[in-house]
């Protein structure tokens, strides 16, 4: 079974940082896309990040690009989402998802209907 586990979340005043960490068992990283999406109060799910499995590149929604970034590490089977220069507007749960990769690539993954796997969220609360 796929299974996530975010964790890392907290209170954080504006301007910042926090890294939120996704530990995932039950696959392989180089076949999925790993992704970190946000949903705050009121608002629907949004992508943040992703990874591509096959070979590591990222891609980042623009209200984030510039300020996290995704990374990893696979030996240890875990993702990561620095955030620096949080803004109160950042306020959310924060999520991370798996999906089987195919030939689709760009903002195709930053699509929350996209993913089958999910984790718990973590809560991100960035006060101003």
């Amino acid at each position: 079974d796929v299974q996530l586990q975010a964790s890392g979340g907290g209170l954080v005043q504006a301007g910042g940082s926090l890294r939120l960490s996704c530990a995932a068992s039950g696959f392989t990283f180089d076949d999925y896309n790993i992704g970190w999406f946000r949903q705050a109060p009121g608002k629907e799910r949004e992508g943040v990040s992703y990874m591509a499995g096959h070979d590591g590149s990222t891609y980042y929604a623009d209200s984030v690009k510039g300020r996290f970034t995704i990374s990893s590490d696979n030996a240890k089977n875990t993702v990561f989402l620095q955030m620096n220069s949080l803004k109160p507007e950042d306020t959310a749960v924060y999520y991370c998802a798996a999906t089987p990769e195919d030939w689709h690539s760009g903002s195709y993954y930053l699509r929350p209907v996209v993913y089958d796997n999910w984790g718990q969220g973590t809560l991100v609360t960035v006060s101003s």
